[in-house]
């Protein structure tokens, strides 16, 4: 005989009250096939009403976040739980995408009981303004149940305190399939007993009796893979013996009947999982899990499948639509966008690195930072290394400073490294991606962090908040830094006046050829972490334009949906004169335009200029000062034979 199919092995939970979430993440947990990368997935919805922008929903993203770590203290030892928060107009939209991308082969769902069309799992769902379908559940949890691309359990929770008796009513079919399937891995999970029930008409007779009793057993045996005890019982009234058995279990299971199937049920009272359930559901003593399987295609005609065919396609079209860029760019806007403080328990931090066997590397780009590296190095190590070991390694890579930058980080305990002695057979370059470039070589952790050492306050967040993101979102490859920047002037420290490059060049610049970049909000800043298999894919430009061609590589690359920002409060840092940020602004001009002729194919500029003319004058003094400002461009480091020796020695045997 064949053995039952595997318990779902990732399985979505909306939560709509974290505070409330326990039993569903314990049931979900007791379901889960504990095979390599089974997961459980947390999921909050923020609904932002018709008419408002998606980005609005960013503040409450955050507090959602923050809510959903909170169920991390219901999960069992041994079970991997991720939270993720979607934004969207409707609940069920963000429900059914969520499952579509994350492959989900299980939503569950809880649901408080009927509300006259109200809330649903996930949301405050809200009714529709247009003619809708009767509500069963809740506009959320019934559209979520016609339209899943899995398999559905709906929780009428009553509380699951100790778990001894499980009570399984069936009547044949796929979704009694699946609800056998289901209990015998709670039973398992829980340690309780299942009993099987399946509900006859009085006075059959002996004969029909013992055929029935051998139809059941039979079912049990093709459907669970534990012991389970069948129980054969006579009655007028089926839905009355089951709440009968119902009182002396701890946990119904039941599976979608017949009529939900055929579709059949009332224009104003439908049946998504049939009559039955959902009145065993409603009346039952203890918790009732009602589970809905795929349907299957069966023998379906070429005309129905054509019809499939043509309705998803029609779907696609319109998520694609849906995903246009402002949308696009509105929604990862609020999803993406994050605060340090989701991510200063740096235990909690240690614990995810430990569970997905990262390692961290932390690097520190300098030149002539004498005044500032020191307390930068010390800090790191002492709070990130050796109070809490979320770093491992510490290495400040020197572009051959005139000061005491390398001897003052030595002596506080950092590797450091000269970047023109690395990979010398390939030259060097001046810059700071230069450096960046080679600390790819240097260094050995699968999440690289950079932070910038001019930095007068600094501070452990500049590190845990992006590798905090990285950690906990396992889509994101590439996390930036932003935060508020005040400027120096006249000696006197004034908010709101750095980032001037970012206002003045690079912000129009990505509006107006990279729009899919517009909700970052400092994209040249210093501080940025991602995952080495995406670093070493990338060029590096060798100076100013690093950061800039970084955004617009991995947005090609690999789309927006990698990339995260998060908020690091304030920075303070030396800021640079006029003339300087006039040679930064001329780099990352000349690298926009790079990556715009590469992508169109063609020589959009005839001339593309490499020098920069800056006039003096003065008393009696006139003259024009050239300077040459191109930037070099480093390839892939996956390409350096020499990296690929050392990080991927499988590969060169």
């Amino acid at each position: 005989m064949t053995p039952p199919p595997p318990l779902p092995a990732h399985i979505l939970i909306p939560l709509a009250n974290p505070r409330t979430a326990e039993d569903l993440i314990r049931l979900g947990a007791a379901l889960l096939d504990r095979v390599r990368g089974a997961e459980l997935v947390a999921l909050g919805i923020v609904e932002v009403p018709e008419g408002m922008p998606l980005s609005e929903g960013a503040t409450r993203a955050r507090h959602a976040r923050r809510l959903l770590q909170r169920v991390h203290a219901f999960v069992p030892e041994g079970v991997a739980l991720r939270t993720m928060v979607r934004i969207g107009r409707h609940a069920a939209e963000g429900i059914l995408e969520a499952a579509r991308e994350e492959g989900s082969d299980l939503v569950v769902f809880g649901w408080g009981g009927r509300a006259g069309g109200g809330g649903g799992a996930g949301t405050r769902a809200r009714p529709r303004q247009v003619a809708a379908e009767p509500t069963v559940y809740s506009p959320t949890i019934d559209r979520v149940v016609r339209e899943a691309p899995c398999e559905i359990v709906v929780v009428k929770q009553r509380g699951v305190g100790e778990v001894r008796r499980i009570l399984v009513p069936v009547r044949g079919g796929p979704h009694a399939e699946l609800a056998l399937r289901f209990a015998d891995g709670l039973g398992a999970a829980f340690g309780a007993e299942v009993a099987v029930l399946h509900v006859v008409p009085p006075g059959i007779g002996l004969a029909v009796r013992a055929q029935a009793e051998r139809a059941l057993a039979a079912f049990v045996r093709g459907h669970a893979r534990n012991p389970v005890t069948p129980l054969l019982r006579e009655a007028v009234n089926v839905r009355s013996a089951i709440l009968r058995e119902a009182d002396a279990a701890d946990l119904v299971v039941l599976g979608a009947s017949a009529d939900a199937v055929a579709g059949s049920g009332t224009a104003e009272r439908p049946h998504l999982v049939g009559a039955l359930p959902e009145a065993i559901a409603t009346r039952a003593r203890p918790t009732v899990m009602v589970v809905r399987s795929r349907t299957p295609i069966g023998r379906a005609t070429f005309e129905e499948l054509a019809r499939r065919a043509e309705t998803l396609a029609a779907a696609d079209r319109a998520a694609e639509q849906s995903r246009a860029v402002p949308a696009r760019v509105e929604r990862w806007f609020a999803e993406a966008s994050f605060h340090h403080t989701e991510f200063a328990d740096l235990r909690r931090l240690v614990a995810l690195k430990e569970q997905q066997g990262a390692t961290i590397s932390l690097v520190l780009p300098t030149l002539d930072e004498e005044a500032t590296i020191g307390p930068i190095v010390r800090r790191a190590l002492r709070d990130l290394v050796r109070r809490v070991p979320l770093v491992d390694e510490v290495v400040v890579i020197d572009s051959a400073s005139r000061d005491r930058t390398r001897e003052v980080a030595e002596a506080e305990g950092a590797r450091v490294i000269l970047h023109q002695d690395v990979l010398p057979a390939y030259g060097s370059f001046r810059g700071k991606g230069e450096a960046l470039w080679k600390s790819l070589h240097e260094t050995t952790g699968e999440i690289v962090a950079w932070c910038d050492t001019d930095v007068r306050n600094w501070h452990p967040r500049f590190v845990y908040g992006t590798v905090g993101a990285l950690l906990d979102e396992p889509r994101l490859q590439y996390v930036k830094a932003y935060y508020q920047r005040p400027i120096v002037e006249g000696g006197v420290l004034r908010e709101g006046g750095g980032g001037r490059v970012t206002e003045l060049v690079a912000r129009p610049l990505i509006n107006l050829f990279y729009p899919e970049l517009s909700g970052l909000i400092q994209p040249l800043s210093g501080e940025y972490a991602g995952r080495r298999r995406l670093l070493e894919t990338l060029p590096f430009f060798t100076g100013y334009a690093v950061e800039i061609g970084h955004l617009i590589d991995i947005v090609e690359r690999v789309g927006l949906d990698a990339l995260g920002q998060v908020d690091l409060d304030r920075r303070v840092h030396r800021n640079q004169e006029l003339e300087g940020l006039s040679r930064m602004s001329f780099v990352i001009i000349q690298a926009v335009m790079k990556r715009l002729e590469e992508r169109h194919k063609a020589r959009l500029f005839a001339e593309l200029g490499s020098t920069m003319k800056l006039p003096r004058s003065g008393r009696g003094r006139l003259s024009l000062e050239v300077f040459e400002l191109a930037d070099q461009e480093r390839p892939p480091m996956i390409r350096i034979p020499e990296y690929v020796t050392r990080h991927h020695p499988a590969e060169t045997e």
